[in-house]
């Protein structure tokens, strides 16, 4: 079984659902650990461009790592989706100090927020992936760029390597140029920047990219508590869930009666 979909950016192509032998992409240590696992993943999935959106991919056919975060997210949602189903669960716990009740949730993956890649932006990436904007403290002109999967590769040595200083390796990794400011000074300038510069360039990125929002409210059953929680995206994603242990739960009564 096969789908049409188009991707945030304008990416269209089709996709299948996950087989047993993709089954060997996420248990591979290597893979993992090397950030290799989605872009084999999609890989295996993707059966064919049909549009290739704001991305040259020449004679060849799609290169992955040059497609952006957004895409591949949306595209990976997708996949699972056609696999299973869009129903998703996943347990959590509660916030409330007084309450810590573990519960689990169920969303529609198809009800999820999808923010398409604007004209401005699509022509600013074609362009050289060079965005512009102002930042409100510093009064200084800015250029960043987004990420694609050769970044999203990246991601895991940066944490590990940036430790608490997460936020500043993040932004110097985005942030391309600064206006006054020597490639060499780059780095300490992001480090003083306003709390409110960093929250504004944030905000930036998010504003001119393409992609999910993964943001979603949760209400604890217990004590009603309504939280806001992120979308868990780990090895548990793509698999099926409490719904093929629900199933496995039955039969297993069934036979026993």
């Amino acid at each position: 079984m096969s789908q049409l979909i188009t991707c945030p950016s304008g990416l269209t192509g089709r996709i299948r659902g996950m087989k047993v032998r993709e089954e060997r992409i996420l248990t591979d240590r290597k893979l993992a650990k090397g950030g290799g696992q989605i872009d084999e993943l999609l890989a295996a999935c993707w059966e064919e461009t049909t549009d290739p959106g704001p991305y040259d991919f020449g004679d060849k056919g799609i290169d992955w790592g040059v497609v952006l975060q957004g895409d591949r997210f949306y595209a990976l949602l997708q996949v699972r989706a056609l696999t299973y189903g869009p129903e998703y669960a996943f347990s959590l716990g509660c916030q409330n100090e007084a309450c810590r009740a573990r519960f689990e949730w169920e969303l529609d993956l198809g009800e999820l927020p999808v923010r398409t890649l604007s004209d401005a932006s699509r022509s600013a990436f074609t362009q050289g992936n060079r965005f512009e904007t102002r930042l409100p403290d510093a009064g200084l002109r800015v250029w960043f760029r987004l990420l694609n999967g050769a970044d999203e590769r990246k991601l895991p040595q940066l944490r590990k390597t940036a430790g608490d200083r997460m936020l500043s390796a993040m932004l110097g990794w985005r942030v391309l140029e600064v206006e006054g400011v020597a490639d060499k000074d780059k780095r300490r300038f992001l480090e003083d920047l306003s709390l409110r510069d960093a929250d504004f360039l944030v905000d930036e990125f998010d504003r001119v990219d393409c992609g999910v929002d993964t943001a979603i409210e949760v209400e604890c059953p217990e004590c009603l508590t309504v939280q806001e929680v992120e979308l868990p995206f780990d090895r548990g994603f793509f698999l099926p869930g409490t719904g093929r242990t629900a199933r496995r739960r039955d039969r297993t009564s069934s036979s026993r009666g």
